[in-house]
């Protein structure tokens, strides 16, 4: 009798221990990544400026990575340093042109990692945030537009947009009115900002350069107008000047695989 029930109870453990193992299901990449989120929320609520939530700034980035496979087949510390920045900014990565997460091949390291970018209507709000301006805006000026400019005691700007066939894009131009009454404005040509996203934006042949150019050549002329202006825009410092450079933050040391903190580095290296 005793040996019967022995036998049961460890045909029942047994099927207990099979049935487990079978419930234990190999985690996808996109869980991987939900699970790595959930475990920086306490980081990520710190950094966070007051107008946005934790939950749903995780939620956003999260559905931005999903939306994108190749973000899954990057190196996860590369990723998360990527999402913390948007953290950092209050910036909504994904399809509000706010901010991009691009994935791109690191040669120097052999691996693919995510360079984090921030796009014209993300700019356009951190600016808004300083309290000091009144209106801020880029413009793409075309061929058959009225316009002209002329720079010296007393700058003048004209530009009067067609109605009609407005050709091809020539010129880029950003204004700014400030709340104590002062203004400035700066253009680059076309074929300025061609040699400026040759020059600086190694992912010139994929990613926003290629699909939205004229939000990248809108950030860039809105971007050298702000360094002459009397603001300072809250952690934009931290960036690379080169917008298009692939950057990200250096978490080599992050405890994010074998433990449950998330400790990013400071510094923002370059990678070739």
């Amino acid at each position: 009798m005793a040996t019967d029930k022995q036998a049961a109870l460890k045909n029942k453990l047994a099927g207990a221990v099979e049935n487990a193992v079978l419930d234990q299901k190999p985690r996808t990449p996109s869980q991987q990544v939900g699970d790595y989120i959930q475990k920086m929320m306490p980081t990520i609520q710190q950094v966070l400026p007051k107008h946005v939530t934790a939950e749903r700034m995780s939620r956003i980035s999260l559905s931005c990575i999903r939306a994108n496979p190749q973000l899954l087949e990057c190196d996860i510390n590369s990723l998360m340093a990527a999402v913390m920045e948007s953290c950092k900014l209050g910036l909504e990565p994904g399809v509000m042109g706010q901010a991009y997460l691009l994935p791109f091949r690191n040669k120097k390291a052999n691996k693919m990692d995510v360079q984090y970018i921030i796009g014209y209507r993300g700019l356009i709000d951190l600016v808004r945030r300083s309290g000091h301006v009144s209106t801020i805006e880029a413009r793409v000026v075309y061929e058959n537009d009225a316009f002209d400019y002329e720079y010296g005691l007393d700058d003048k700007l004209y530009h009067k947009p067609t109605l009609k066939s407005k050709g091809a894009p020539i010129a880029y131009y950003a204004v700014c009115k400030m709340k104590d009454g002062g203004s400035s404005f700066l253009v680059m040509g076309h074929e300025e900002m061609e040699q400026y996203r040759d020059k600086y934006a190694k992912s010139k042949n994929f990613g926003p350069w290629v699909t939205e150019f004229e939000q990248m050549a809108k950030k860039t002329v809105l971007r050298q107008l702000i360094k002459y202006l009397p603001i300072s825009i809250e952690n934009l410092s931290n960036f690379d000047e080169r917008e298009g450079s692939e950057i990200h933050q250096d978490i080599t040391n992050a405890q994010i695989i074998n433990g449950d903190t998330f400790t990013p580095q400071t510094d923002v290296i370059d990678v070739e």
